[in-house]
């Protein structure tokens, strides 16, 4: 396959970790400023849409390439929603958060039966294993992880326990491969706050809401604890 990639060079970095793109025509790119149409690819893997979620209407300008794109702050149904999809939708959401990408299996989320082949042609050539989840902000496995984040950094508030003792009862008690600070390290303290403050929005719970540690550390203004 010819395949676009957008991303940051350390988050694309990460990725090509994941294995899976040799014997593929890979051009990687940080934005599509330069790229005028997508007819020439049979794939687009797009790493940060979730800050970019304006490249929705780029892409539904080209429905028949599909795009696997990192879509954790926002659902597809809210695309589907804000951006004109008349000639079919594309895009596929997916789990690519920094510390994520290189999960042995990719989680991802759909919002057409049609899609399904697609992406088993997709996922069976580049032998990467899949599962399909609910299409709702903040997935299944970044929703868990970001929660048990901002659990501990209250637990850090409260003086509960230090960060290092947090790791590694968080390593030793659940068998987690990093602890919540670890995580937050992979990811981005200003992802996790983005995630968390996403996910609160959608659905009001306050289990989501951001610990004011965090949200201080992260320098960000969102409705904390």
């Amino acid at each position: 396959m010819n395949i676009l990639i957008i991303g940051e060079e350390p988050h694309y970095a990460a990725f090509l970790e994941k294995g899976g793109l040799s014997g593929h025509r890979v051009q990687h790119v940080t934005s599509l400023d330069r790229i005028g149409t997508l007819t020439e690819y049979e794939l687009v893997i797009d790493l940060n849409f979730d800050e970019h979620t304006e490249r929705a209407g780029f892409y539904a300008k080209n429905p028949v390439v599909p795009v696997l794109a990192n879509i954790v702050e926002t659902s597809l149904s809210e695309l589907m929603g804000n951006y004109a999809f008349e000639q079919g939708f594309s895009i596929v959401g997916c789990n690519w958060l920094p510390g994520f990408t290189v999960m042995p299996v990719t989680e991802v989320s759909l919002m057409e039966e049609e899609q399904k082949s697609v992406l088993a042609r997709i996922m069976n050539e580049l032998g990467w294993e899949y599962a399909i989840v609910e299409d709702r902000v903040g997935l299944v496995t970044p929703r868990v992880v970001c929660m048990i984040i901002n659990e501990a950094y209250m637990a850090a508030e409260e003086g509960t326990a230090s960060r290092d003792d947090i790791n590694t009862a968080m390593r030793l008690g659940t068998n987690y491969p990093m602890g919540p600070f670890e995580w937050c390290g992979k990811i981005g303290i200003r992802r996790v706050c983005r995630v968390l403050d996403a996910v609160y929005k959608a659905t009001g719970n306050e289990r989501y809401k951001v610990s004011a540690l965090l949200a201080r550390e992260a320098g960000m203004n969102v409705t904390v604890m």
